[in-house]
């Protein structure tokens, strides 16, 4: 069921001419942005208004236009290139399918008609050209070619890029691979062009040298170029060092390393790696010596620094000194990690009337700026263990079946999953309690997260969907700026976090639950602890999960809160036991939707994105102190 609804007679056959009198380069002239959702609005917006005049072919035309616009891009894929761009309560947005024999054809019709220089007009007849050449059967080449065309007419500046530019061109190589010999020599002409725009990229196009480096890199082009472009990212990553752009100075440095190893030059290739560990040095002697220091952040950094180091062959370490830099690391790593545990609080908003929740969840995170409603959504909710464990003491003195009778708990498949013992008599809580106050305290967090799931989080959601248009890209940015992600796994963290942003919470899971095991342990090693065991074979094994968090290093490290947190969601038998039920397969389809499974998700965006937040407001904060001075 389509989200989208006709108002136009569907029966009315359209021609050239209608196309011609619809209005569409004005909708296109008049459209503030050129990505292919708000083409798809400003067509949607002109549709309604021309079938109120009751000019109904023109109206399908343009209803039709919003139609192909509306499509989420997925240009990796072959098969569905094409997704659709919202899927709600059972309801989605339009998808290829959706479109008839008709339309396809009325699409062929008039993609040659398509003559405006903008690129907003490339890229509405990429967009047509391709849908036909997707959905037609038998496929004409000449679409392809069509659709390939207008994608590489399309500029690649910064603007164009983030506003579906950089997913048209890598449509296009796709194409030009899939066409073969058909594709003429197109592929190597757009190699050209991608290497003519990257060797004028200036430090003030930000991430564009990167980005275009990094297009080549993944569609494996400009393999005879490799030294020029490693040459040319060196030297933009210093220019922004010199500005203290970190960030960007180690995102160019790294990308520097990959093209002087694709071109042969190893030694130089370890230099630009030795660059990216010492740009983490700097900045975390940047974040303690300011004036208000955050040495949670520079902690992270210290970590990224050792991890950078220990990705050198050991036969290159010698060269560049790096065990004894490590060793120097390691020393400043422990001293700003025991002063780090207070900045892993999360961010306080105002609080919310629990009889308005609903609302107030959506109110909390409508109309604002994109960081300002993620920063209200992944703080939407909030557990303090220690207030749990008091209540949940207190409760269980107004209930004698909790001293008379053992409590037997029971998987959905009807397993016996865990077994507490009754209470003592005793009115004050012994240790021998411990065990059956943990797992009430984890009973009445599963009604926390039930409630937060209903009443906040999803919610809340349904408004940032509407309101926020975000790309796996914007999510992997936001792990790579998150000092609590491991070095290496900022790609998976994103993948993780979009695809529950997009509701996709089977990946989401998947991915999610393994990657928070391995952030734990990480940092766990940062630290010193030792996360392996030896077996009777003298073989070393990696703990898992539940082994970790019972270490008592784990709450220094994490916090009270955060730990019990991860151990009710992910290790507890008598809990939703994520990380255990995933690795053994015991998870449904259904269960992959569950309340606790959405809300893991949503755990797993707070940790990422509260991090983030505290490093860059205090980084905010060392720039405003360094301006007074």
């Amino acid at each position: 069921m389509t989200m989208l609804h006709n108002d136009y007679q569907e029966d009315l056959i359209l021609t050239s001419e209608d196309f011609a009198g619809c209005g569409w380069k004005e909708v296109l002239s008049g459209s503030d942005r050129g990505e292919y959702f708000f083409l798809s609005q400003a067509f949607s917006a002109a549709a309604k208004q021309t079938i109120d005049e009751d000019r109904q072919a023109h109206g399908k035309v343009l209803s039709l236009l919003a139609y192909a616009c509306s499509m989420r891009f997925s240009p990796d894929s072959f098969n569905e290139p094409f997704k659709p761009f919202t899927v709600l309560d059972g309801q989605r947005s339009i998808i290829p399918d959706v479109l008839s024999e008709t339309d396809v054809s009325f699409f062929a019709q008039i993609i040659d008609e398509i003559d405006d220089p903008c690129p907003k007009a490339h890229m509405l007849k990429a967009r047509l050209a391709d849908l036909v050449w997707f959905l037609q059967s038998p496929r004409k080449v000449k679409f392809a070619l069509a659709a390939i065309d207008s994608y590489r007419t399309i500029p690649l500046d910064t603007k164009t890029w983030l506003h579906d530019g950089d997913k048209c061109w890598q449509r296009a190589i796709n194409l030009a691979r899939q066409l073969g010999a058909g594709a003429g020599e197109r592929l190597a002409e757009m190699e050209t062009s991608i290497i003519k725009a990257f060797t004028s990229v200036t430090r003030e196009d930000g991430f564009l040298g990167y980005w275009l480096a990094d297009l080549l890199k993944s569609n494996s082009l400009a393999r005879d170029h490799s030294t020029t472009i490693a040459t040319r990212l060196e030297s933009l990553a210093r220019e922004f060092e010199d500005e203290d752009e970190f960030l960007k100075a180690r995102e160019y440095f790294q990308a520097s390393a990959h093209w002087f190893k694709k071109s042969g030059d190893d030694e130089k290739s370890t230099a630009m790696t030795v660059e990216v560990a010492e740009g983490w040095v700097k900045e975390a002697i940047a974040r303690v010596s300011s004036d208000q220091p955050s040495h949670m952040v520079a902690t992270s950094f210290y970590e990224n620094a050792i991890q950078t180091y220990r990705t050198i062959p050991r036969s290159e370490r010698t060269t560049h000194g790096v065990d004894e830099r490590i060793a120097e690391l390691r020393e400043c790593l422990n001293e700003s990690g025991k002063k780090s545990l207070d900045e892993m609080d999360a961010i306080d908003i105002p609080g919310q009337d629990i009889g308005q929740i609903v609302e107030n969840a959506r109110n909390a995170v409508r109309g604002k700026g994109l960081e300002e409603a993620l920063k209200a959504f992944v703080n939407l909710s909030r557990t303090n263990a220690k207030k749990l464990r008091e209540s949940t003491i207190k409760n269980l003195e107004h209930f004698i079946a909790h001293r008379l009778f053992p409590t037997t708990f029971m998987s959905r498949d009807g397993r016996v999953t865990a077994k507490m013992p009754s209470m003592s008599s005793s009115p004050i809580p012994s240790d021998d309690d411990e065990e059956v106050i943990h797992s009430k305290m984890v009973e009445n967090y599963c009604i926390h997260v039930s409630l937060a799931v209903r009443g906040s989080i999803l919610p809340a959601q349904d408004v940032l969907l509407l309101e926020h248009r975000l790309r796996e890209a914007d999510f992997v940015n936001l792990a790579k700026q998150s000092p609590i992600v491991p070095i290496g796994r900022e790609l998976l963290f994103g993948k993780a976090l979009f695809a529950g942003y997009d509701r996709d919470f089977i990946t989401a899971l998947h991915i999610l639950v393994p990657q928070i095991e391995h952030m734990v342990r990480s940092h766990l090693k940062q630290a010193g602890v030792q996360t392996t065991n030896i077996d009777s074979n003298g073989i070393e094994n990696e703990n898992g999960l539940s082994s970790l968090m019972d270490l008592p290093q784990t709450e220094e490290i994490f916090g009270e809160d955060l730990s019990f947190e991860i151990r009710a969601l992910f290790c507890v038998p008598f809990g939703p036991n994520l990380r255990n039920n995933l690795a053994h397969g015991l998870l449904d389809d259904r269960s992959c939707y569950s309340l606790e499974t959405i809300y893991a998700w949503w755990f797993g965006l707070k940790l990422v994105f509260n991090t983030f937040w505290n490093a860059l407001s205090s980084n905010a904060e060392s720039k405003e102190q360094g301006e007074k001075q």
